[in-house]
């Protein structure tokens, strides 16, 4: 299963030049835990996260004045690129499911930006992979049936069932068509393996 099955897009994006507070609001409206940075021409520049954003508010501000009549300290408005994470963990549409969760892991995120290019064209999160795996087997049964009846509307046939995720195409030996019909039952979001039946013809 590749990431363009089931990453978020467009991309939600706060830009370098975006004040701290602002890019909160972002991350709290639109219900993310994390963002990819653009710079002024759409580019990424970084990502930054709700844990970033609450050290860039409320950690001292080591560019804070002293004003000499109070002797007191004025904060200045932190900006998002003074926070942000600049070396930003990227996949891309095409990249394997697995190697996303892989990355997820061993990098300790909760998300990552899926690039074309120079682009920012969506975000995978571990939200999205749990909606993935949360979907009911009877969901993902008539989801690989209908796949595999609009590639073959008359025929070769499968029975299919769905179990845990798993999707079992029962039939008589077509081993061209049954290449496809692995195929074509793996991009159905939340299938993470296909068996095979063998039924005499």
């Amino acid at each position: 299963m590749l990431v363009r099955e089931v990453m978020t897009g467009p991309a939600i994006t706060v830009r370098r030049t975006d004040p701290v507070r602002r890019a909160i609001r972002t991350l709290y409206d639109n219900n993310i835990t994390a963002a990819p940075v653009v710079d002024d021409a759409g580019h990424l520049a970084g990502v930054v996260s709700e844990l970033d954003l609450l050290r860039g508010e409320f950690e001292p501000d080591p560019r804070a004045t002293v004003l000499p009549a109070q002797g007191a300290h004025e904060p200045l408005p932190r900006r998002v690129m003074e926070v942000m994470t600049r070396q930003a963990v990227t996949v891309t549409e095409t990249t394997d499911v697995t190697t996303a969760i892989d990355l997820m892991v061993g990098k300790r995120i909760k998300s990552l930006p899926v690039v074309r290019g120079e682009q920012i064209v969506g975000v995978v999160s571990r939200r999205d992979l749990m909606a993935m795996l949360a979907r009911p087997d009877d969901e993902l049964r008539e989801a690989v049936a209908a796949a595999l009846r609009e590639q073959y509307p008359s025929g070769p046939s499968w029975e299919v069932t769905v179990r845990d995720g798993v999707a079992e195409l029962t039939g008589p030996p077509h081993e061209h068509a049954d290449h496809i019909a692995d195929v074509l039952a793996r991009t159905v979001p939340g299938i993470v393996r296909v068996k095979h039946v063998r039924r005499s013809p």
